[in-house]
């Protein structure tokens, strides 16, 4: 059970440009006048996601940010965590969201950032299979799993099968690309998300496989958190971003929150899965009304210690310090 060697690519993409980033040849994180927002995220068609998107999406994004003299958004979508992590170590991003996991390793590989914020905690994921005689992870004992490697699926599947005892060989697979193996039986289980908008296991549940294990039911303690992510070069060149950041993120989540099927629209009509799947993944609960839940810390300090137990953060460091505190209150809506 190995995570992608992800340490290795950072280093090699902090001497190359990542393609098709910087369109607007704005130049470095370094720079001090921002004018155009670089902002990474995963998934596809470099569209934002959740609260942020909804806020994007009614024209609250650009205004929010615009004393600090951004005049418009530029939005890069990359398949997994790691890949994202490439674009940011070249300074090809100024700020990424994107899954706990990918983020901790790359600030355990050397990578100087900070965690403007958590946006979402309890983040779901599970493993599918098509065969009916697997029914636990211990039935997965030696067979093949296929799993996003690296990101906050990967982390969870790795506790869960060193929970239960079980070795399995990890196959590196991302969620579109499961479904033909596991039909094929090429592989035996898939690892898969389960929140919008990539709400792959309640899609997969949906065609017919059948649920093996999963976060919420199974492994609670193993739920992921997504991150808001700059580099120090980027805050220290712009010191009144990660306030207005973390500012626009919370109120953007209270209104979501608070315009809940309204909200619910705006993702199914994001989304290229059935309305009754975006809604089984939506979970309101699990959206950061302030930039630190302490129950966002403390599945973080899991994930961190997990991943310095097994050598996938090089240099171990105080979480705590990881964080860009600031004061949020008073932030409204956005």
């Amino acid at each position: 059970m190995k995570f992608h060697t992800i340490a290795v690519a950072l280093l090699a993409a902090a001497a190359l440009a990542v393609g098709g980033c910087s369109s607007d040849g704005s130049g470095s994180a370094s720079r001090t006048e921002i004018k155009t927002l670089r902002i990474g995220t995963i998934g596809s068609g470099n569209t934002l996601s959740g609260p942020l998107g909804f806020a994007n999406q009614r024209e609250k994004l650009v205004p929010a940010l615009a004393d600090l003299g951004v005049e418009n958004i530029e939005i890069f979508s990359f398949p997994n965590g790691p890949d994202l992590n490439q674009a940011l170590v070249a300074g090809e991003l100024d700020v990424a969201n994107y899954g706990d996991t990918p983020a901790l390793v790359a600030k355990g590989s050397g990578l100087q950032t900070r965690l403007l914020a958590v946006t979402a905690f309890d983040n779901n994921a599970g493993v599918v299979a098509k065969d009916p005689s697997i029914t636990s992870l211990k039935d997965l004992q030696g067979k093949k799993i296929g799993v996003p490697s690296g990101s906050y699926i990967d982390r969870y599947l790795q506790g869960a099968l060193q929970e239960e005892g079980v070795t399995a060989e990890l196959i590196h697979l991302y969620p579109a690309d499961q479904e033909a193996p596991l039909n094929s039986g090429e592989i035996d289980a898939a690892a898969l998300p389960d929140v919008n908008p990539s709400a792959s296991l309640h899609a997969f549940l949906a065609k017919g496989f059948h649920q093996v294990d999963s976060v919420y039911d199974d492994h609670p303690d193993l739920a992921g958190t997504s991150a808001s992510v700059s580099s120090d070069e980027f805050l220290e060149a712009n010191p009144d971003f990660g306030l207005a950041w973390q500012q626009l993120l919370v109120s953007s989540a209270k209104f979501a929150k608070n315009n809940w099927e309204d909200y619910l629209a705006y993702e199914i009509g994001q989304s290229n899965f059935s309305p009754d799947i975006v809604r089984g993944a939506a979970v309101a609960d699990s959206i950061a009304e302030e930039a630190f839940p302490p129950a966002a810390v403390d599945l973080l300090t899991g994930t961190k210690q997990f991943l310095v137990d097994q050598g996938k953060i090089r240099e171990d460091f105080d979480l705590e310090s990881w964080f860009y505190v600031t004061d949020t209150s008073d932030t409204g809506e956005a």
